[in-house]
């Protein structure tokens, strides 16, 4: 009697076959190459060995509560909700008490359908939640392959191109700040390119006026708890630790705030820019610090914005004078994009800015490096001179 081949062979699908028994059921498992298949089956097994074990009802909703907590173990608050708010407010509103086992291509596709008319942003961070999900209960041996196509891509529109502010729009937004406690983390944002969350864990300590070059170091950021702030060491990356040059308008800044300090015009703090009472800001804090720039800002479409409500409380007049709008981030985004068309070396911008990589920094900013029609007219000139026309036969 001939010996059992070791897989079933398919003309029609051409492809490998190993039928076996997977939490009590017969499930086919298929390959491409009897290679894949091995590695396939190993993995089964692996995971038997190790006791993962689930039963073939389990739900997506109950393997996620089970996978949630390992997938965001040790990743920064931020990359936390990168993970739980698709996983919370997409992916398990769709399937619901869907098992894993009857979830299909179709249900993915149908899935990425809902998300129809949002951002490129939500669209990538769900379908990479949805596959990883799908891909951790295959590796556990519950599914055996992640309904997941890889032909699914992301789609919706890539975030708006930022406009940075211009220089009239810097000054206007400095002045009309002066005298507030806005006026510092503005100062920090345009003139350092720190990141808000740097700003307020940034320590006078950090701050080193008195040197040949005044600079300031970037050692800490703030995380947000709910609304409790939280001091700590843990960067976004490790190239957010850095030096950064203080430019003369932010010296004086920065000095005319420590000489308050000392006269006792504003409170005594180890922070830079605290709350009102000298210690860390707390998310509500760093809002009412925000709101003193929101309140001077009018929508030029609508004159009406411009005017100040007469029921307002006293404390809250103030003149509208800025007709732009302004974010935390697009004072960064404005340090970051003059350094740029300054014609500075690109990995020093890279650095100042705290990106991981240079092609972070290409990104978004390549637009500005070495693009302003007065650094390219010259070779612009020398592809189209006469000499050039003349061997052309132009």
């Amino acid at each position: 009697m001939p010996a059992r081949p070791e897989f079933y062979y398919s003309e029609e699908r051409q492809q490998y076959r190993k039928r076996m028994k997977i939490n009590g059921r017969r499930h086919d498992l298929w390959a491409n190459t009897k290679e894949e298949l091995r590695r396939r089956i190993r993995e089964i097994e692996n995971n038997r060995e190790m006791g993962i074990v689930f039963d073939d009802d389990t739900t997506v909703f109950e393997f996620a509560t089970e996978w949630a907590p390992i997938a965001v173990s040790g990743l920064s608050p931020a990359g936390q909700k990168d993970i739980t708010n698709p996983l919370n407010n997409h992916i398990l509103p769709f399937f619901q008490d869907m098992k894993l086992r009857d979830v299909r291509p179709m249900h993915i596709s149908k899935l990425m359908l809902t998300l129809d008319g949002k951002s490129r942003s939500l669209q990538s961070k769900v379908l990479r939640v949805v596959r990883n999900l799908f891909e951790t209960a295959c590796e556990n041996g519950l599914i055996v392959k992640s309904p997941v196509p890889a032909r699914i891509k992301a789609g919706g529109a890539p975030a708006e191109e930022k406009t940075p502010l211009t220089q009239e729009q810097q000054s206007a937004l400095l002045s009309a700040v002066k005298g507030t406690r806005a006026y510092v983390f503005v100062a920090l944002g345009l003139y350092a390119g720190l990141r808000r969350e740097e700003i307020l864990a940034l320590a006078w300590s950090d701050v080193h006026l008195n040197s040949a070059a005044p600079y300031l170091e970037v050692t800490h950021a703030v995380r947000f708890e709910n609304n409790t702030a939280v001091r700590s060491s843990k960067l976004k990356t490790k190239a957010a630790k850095r030096k950064i040059p203080i430019p003369p308008p932010l010296a004086e800044i920065l000095r005319a705030e420590k000489q308050s300090m000392a006269s006792g015009k504003i409170p005594v703090s180890l922070l830079v820019v605290p709350d009102s009472s000298g210690s860390l800001c707390s998310m509500q804090a760093f809002r009412n610090i925000w709101k003193l720039v929101q309140r001077r800002t009018y929508d030029p479409d609508d004159l009406k914005t411009k005017a100040t409500p007469k029921n307002s409380p006293h404390k809250f007049h103030c003149d509208k004078t800025l007709n732009f709008h302004v974010t935390p981030h697009l004072l960064r985004h404005t340090y970051i994009t003059r350094l740029c068309a300054s014609g500075m070396d690109i990995k020093k911008v890279q650095y100042l800015a705290g990106h991981s990589s240079v092609d972070i920094t290409l990104r978004i900013y390549a637009h500005v490096v070495n693009n302003r029609p007065d650094e390219i007219y010259s070779s612009i000139s020398d592809a189209f001179d006469q000499k050039t026309e003349k061997a052309l036969g132009v």
